[in-house]
């Protein structure tokens, strides 16, 4: 039941979302509705109502998590969050960085304010890190921001 939701959730979002062939690259809702990794994510970006956000201006930098990352929560999590929005818009905001911070402006230490007014933890040494999760790709630019994807939710304090 839960696949099927989060499935019609992406359909409807990508078919909301307007077409970027013309070169344009898309804003971060357009390329997360359109990349099958993110299901869950767009799922709980429309539940909290964060998609005219995400879609706006900008820029933001988004740590995205994969299905997978979302799949490796205890199980009912994700179903409980859909249900409470307060908790998962302030755990949405805190995946989300205002400004588009490249790989490349990372350093080890570094302590950015989220969208929700708490700081994640950069760590750059072999590969970066935020909050523990790894950045599994880099630098996806959006037109109005870039995202970043890891491999496991961040949960703010």
């Amino acid at each position: 039941m839960f696949k099927s939701t989060l499935g019609g959730a992406a359909v409807a979002l990508a078919l909301a979302t307007p077409s970027f062939a013309n070169g344009d690259t898309g804003t971060i809702v357009d390329i997360a509705a359109g990349d099958d990794r993110f299901e869950t994510l767009v799922a709980a970006v429309t539940a909290a109502g964060l998609v005219e956000t995400l879609s706006g201006e900008g820029p933001f930098t988004v740590f995205a998590p994969t299905d997978d990352a979302f799949a490796a929560l205890p199980e009912g999590t994700v179903e409980a969050l859909l249900n409470d929005i307060p908790t998962l818009t302030g755990i949405l905001t805190y995946h989300v960085v205002p400004g588009a911070v490249m790989s490349g402006d990372l350093s080890d230490g570094m302590m950015p304010a989220t969208v929700n007014g708490q700081t994640v933890s950069i760590g750059v040494g072999e590969g970066v890190t935020v909050d523990g999760a790894n950045v599994i790709i880099a630098d996806i630019e959006a037109s109005n921001g870039v995202i970043h994807v890891i491999d496991s939710v961040i949960l703010p304090e």
